[in-house]
């Protein structure tokens, strides 16, 4: 039985995706523990407030685009990741810790454990 803890990470004022994105993955997959291996789901629950002050440097908020396909001819469609954080930042915040964990079947178990509110 693994013993899981929850982890409350503030996105508040000045702090920046990839830094946040990078501590909640490393949390979820359960890097910080001693008993850290690699194909064991040991990881700790991470719930991520104040997500909507999220910040991005340079210029990402308007070159970066997050595309998506409907599977129709022409579906392609894509957001630029400035509109996007001002909507729903849970989705930019989800998607940068989804690539930043392992791509196997653990994947989507870690991604559960994941809670961002606004």
């Amino acid at each position: 039985m693994v013993k899981r803890k929850t982890h409350i990470i503030d996105a508040a004022e000045g702090k920046t995706l990839g830094r946040i994105a990078t501590q909640a993955a490393i949390l979820l997959r359960g890097k910080h523990k001693p008993s850290f291996v690699l194909y064991k789901d040991e990881g700790d629950s991470v719930k991520i407030i104040n997500a909507s002050k999220l910040r991005v440097t340079g210029g990402k908020a308007d070159q970066k685009i997050y595309w998506r396909h409907s599977g129709y001819m022409g579906g392609l469609t894509g957001v630029k990741l400035g509109k996007l954080l001002k909507t729903n930042p849970a989705i930019v915040l989800k998607k940068a810790i989804y690539g930043m964990l392992p791509t196997n079947k653990l994947r989507d178990k870690m991604i559960k454990r994941l809670i961002v509110e606004l």
